[in-house]
């Protein structure tokens, strides 16, 4: 576990690649098969990896909670992730992933920790794209690249997860906080691309409260295909990406194509030249700011703040 530990501190700096790293785990026997299955998370979202310290029960806590642990001055609660996948693990809850996750911390109790892998974004496919889909499983990496019989891991929506723990309130979002409508170029929508079913859900309710036109795709590679053909469409009119598109709203996580990818493509294409690209992520903290600016997104909002986002957004719209 203390390589696996080093590892995390090492391997983060592959924004400028399409390429990540997948922390690996078990979480026990599935209930249909019996099977020990791998599961991921993006190192990114990793803090750190303890063995499971001692947790204080709370009383009345949320199902799925199995308390909180004093970690060095900072009291952090603790989930059952077996339970809330509908796994049985057969040697106990014995390793505690701490995470990081649209400016909040929480700890994911595990069965095992496996390895860390380098991945290619193009190996991770949509659980939906490829008739996976489950509630809780945003994509499916091929460990082994796209051959066949390559392991596969399912990789974890943890914005679906904590909704599912404690969900907000009603689960909509708040017209008065959003604010007035924006303000577009007529004939234009606003590009949204996020795998999370989740995110996309919120975000289409805070584009219909701010009567947005919008188009919503799953991945970075169907927003640069989306881009293209209405380059193509634009160039047959006399007119710019411009006059059909009025900014870019990308996740970072996304298979495929990953949202910084999206995002230098983007900007390096003369085609594109006066596109917004805002950048809407789950991922915060100083690194991935950094890592934000240094692809030439015009905006970086945190998830998920309805006002924040529309903030952004105004500020990036021609006036």
């Amino acid at each position: 576990m203390k390589n696996v530990q080093r590892d995390i501190e090492e391997r983060t700096n592959l924004t400028g690649t399409n390429q990540f790293e997948l922390l690996l785990f078990r979480l026990g026997a599935d209930s249909a098969l019996g099977k020990s299955e791998l599961f991921g998370i993006n190192v990114f979202k990793i803090r750190e990896i303890v063995a499971m310290p001692s947790i204080t029960p709370i009383a009345g806590a949320t199902a799925y909670s199995l308390g909180v642990v004093n970690l060095r001055g900072q009291i952090i609660p603790v989930l059952d992730l077996p339970a809330i996948v509908g796994c049985k693990p057969k040697t106990g809850l014995n390793i505690m992933l701490v995470t990081e996750y649209a400016r909040t911390t929480q700890a994911f109790a595990v069965e095992s920790v496996e390895d860390i892998v380098r991945l290619d974004w193009k190996q991770v496919l949509s659980a939906e794209a490829s008739g996976a889909a489950g509630k809780l499983v945003t994509s499916i990496a091929r460990l082994d690249g796209n051959t066949d019989g390559s392991r596969l891991a399912q990789v974890l929506d943890v914005e679906a997860i904590l909704q599912l723990v404690s969900p907000p309130e009603g689960n909509q979002v708040d017209a008065q906080k959003v604010g007035p409508r924006l303000v577009m170029k007529p004939g234009t929508i606003i590009l949204a691309a996020d795998d999370s079913f989740v995110a996309r859900s919120l975000i289409e309710q805070e584009l219909q409260l701010l009567h947005a036109p919008f188009e919503m795709v799953k991945s970075g590679k169907e927003a640069w295909d989306r881009l293209n053909a209405l380059a193509i469409q634009a160039a047959t009119e006399g007119k710019t990406v411009c006059d059909k598109v009025a900014l870019v709203l990308t996740d970072l996580e996304m298979p495929e194509m990953d949202g910084f990818t999206l995002t230098r493509q983007i900007k390096q294409d003369a085609r594109f030249h006066g596109l917004p690209v805002i950048i809407h992520s789950s991922l915060s903290g100083s690194a991935n700011e950094d890592h934000v600016r240094s692809v030439g997104a015009d905006g970086y909002v945190a998830k998920f703040v309805a006002e924040d986002l529309a903030d952004a957004m105004r500020r990036v719209l021609p006036s």
